[in-house]
């Protein structure tokens, strides 16, 4: 017989540096989760993403035990790390921080292709690019299926 769930809990915490320390600490205790156990699961499952900002999907049980899914980075994130850039721009109408190529928005979208609410690679790529838009960031060139 399947578990009965308690509750569900989404966060964003740095890969192999997960601490009893807010958010996590607050978000987990509220729900009767031993949060030791988790840091030391997730640091363990995330250690050579150390340092990345990575999506968690917690899903405590009704007896307090819990599983939990990690998520790849989110897309704001893996495009300011290809462009080794900090923020994006504050008016992205206006104001560009840098520019992508294409190869690099398939990049992005087939590693972040599981995680998406598409099914085909060119409507991931749109996504991105969007993504892209909205930070500030230039697309180069013709969109591959324009071609």
């Amino acid at each position: 017989m399947a578990k009965e769930i308690g509750a569900l809990i989404k966060l964003q915490v740095k890969g192999g540096a997960a601490n009893p320390a807010p958010p996590i600490g607050p978000a987990l205790g509220a729900k009767g989760v031993n949060i030791m156990e988790f840091c030391k699961q997730f640091n363990a499952r995330t250690q050579e993403r150390a340092g990345q900002i990575l999506p968690v999907q917690i899903t405590v049980y009704v007896d307090k035990s819990f599983e939990f899914v990690i998520k790849t980075p989110p897309v704001y994130n893996q495009l300011m790390d290809t462009l080794k850039i900090q923020s994006g721009s504050a008016e992205p109408n206006r104001k560009k921080v840098g520019t992508v190529t294409w190869d690099q928005i398939r990049t992005i979208a087939e590693g972040k292709m599981q995680d998406m609410n598409c099914f085909t690679i060119e409507s991931a790529m749109k996504m991105v690019a969007g993504s892209a838009r909205s930070a500030g960031i230039n697309v180069d060139g013709a969109a591959p299926w324009d071609k």
